[in-house]
C-alpha cells in the first residue's frame, strides 16, 4: 500500500509541478484534493500541511526559470509576499481550528469561484514598465500591502500556495501585465506555501515521505510544463481557460463530497 501510495502521490506532484510551470499557477489548489482523493491521505489537515510544503518547493524551482526570462518584478514580488506571509500565519493558524471536512467543502466552493473568476479576465494587457520605487510607492505600497495580507489569508486558511489569487492580486495592485503576474506570484506561492507549512509542521500534520514523492514529481513536471509554456505562450488564454473548467470540474466533486458526507 506504501508503494502505491507514494507512486500515486509522485504522479500528483508531476501534474501539479506541470500545472505550476504552464501557467503560473493553479497546481496548488489541485494539491490537496489529489492528496485526499488519489493518494488516499486520510486527515485533510495532514493534506494540507503536505502540500504546502510540496508546493511551496516546486514553485521555488519554476521561479527559478521565470527569473532567468526575466519576468519577475522583484519589488512588487517581495513586499506583496511580506504582507502576505503575516496573512498567511494567521489563515493557517485558524485554519488548523476548522473541522476538516468543512474545511474541505469550503475548498471546493473557493475552487469554483477562483474558476470563475478566470473566466471573467478581461483585458489582460498591462504597464510593462511599471516598478516600486520612490515616486510609486505612495500609490503602490498601500495596493501591494493590502491585496497581500487578504490573498495571504486566504492561502494559509486553505493551505494552498494562491498562485491564482496573486496573480489578479499583483495585477490589481499594480497594473502589470500578465505575464510578469505569473512569474512574481511565484515569490508569494513559495512564501504562503512555507509559512504554512511551517505552521502545519509544529502540529505534526506533514507526510514526510509523501513530501518527499510529491516534490520529486513536481520537479519533473515543472520542467515539462516550462517547456510546453514556451511553445504554447500565444494560447495561454486558451490554456488558462481549459484549466478553469478543470478547477470548477473538481471543486464541484470536493463540494459533493463533502455535503455526501
Amino acid at each position: 500500500m506504501n508503494f502505491i501510495q507514494d507512486f500515486l502521490a509522485t504522479g500528483s506532484g508531476v501534474l501539479v509541478g506541470f500545472t505550476l510551470g504552464l501557467i503560473g499557477g493553479g497546481g496548488s489548489i489541485l494539491a490537496v484534493p489529489l492528496l485526499v482523493y488519489v493518494v488516499g491521505v486520510t486527515s485533510p489537515h495532514v493534506a494540507i500541511g503536505t502540500s504546502a510544503v510540496a508546493v511551496a518547493v516546486s514553485a521555488l524551482a519554476n521561479l527559478v526559470g521565470h527569473a532567468r526570462a526575466q519576468r519577475v518584478k522583484w519589488r512588487c514580488a517581495l513586499v506583496f509576499a511580506a504582507a502576505g506571509t503575516a496573512g498567511a500565519a494567521l489563515g493557517s493558524t485558524f485554519g488548523k481550528q476548522f473541522d476538516g471536512e468543512r474545511l474541505l467543502t469550503l475548498f471546493g466552493v473557493l475552487m469554483i469561484v477562483i474558476a470563475g473568476l478566470m473566466f471573467w479576465k478581461g483585458d489582460q494587457s498591462g504597464n510593462p514598465d511599471v516598478r516600486l520605487t520612490r515616486s510609486t510607492a505612495r500609490h503602490l505600497m498601500p495596493l501591494l500591502i493590502a491585496y497581500g495580507v487578504g490573498v495571504g489569508a486566504l492561502a494559509g486558511f486553505f493551505g494552498i500556495g494562491g498562485g491564482f489569487l496573486v496573480v489578479p492580486g499583483l495585477v490589481a495592485a499594480t497594473g502589470m501585465p500578465l505575464i510578469f503576474a505569473i512569474g512574481s506570484s511565484l515569490v508569494s506561492v513559495f512564501a504562503f506555501g512555507m509559512t504554512t507549512a511551517t505552521n502545519y509542521a509544529l502540529s505534526g500534520l506533514i507526510d514526510w515521505v509523501l513530501v518527499a514523492c510529491f516534490i520529486g514529481g513536481g520537479l519533473v513536471g515543472g520542467i515539462g510544463g516550462q517547456v510546453l509554456a514556451r511553445k504554447m505562450s500565444e494560447k495561454k488564454r486558451a490554456l488558462s481557460t481549459i484549466f478553469a473548467i478543470i478547477v470548477a470540474m473538481v471543486g464541484a466533486y470536493v463540494v459533493w463530497r463533502g455535503l455526501s458526507a
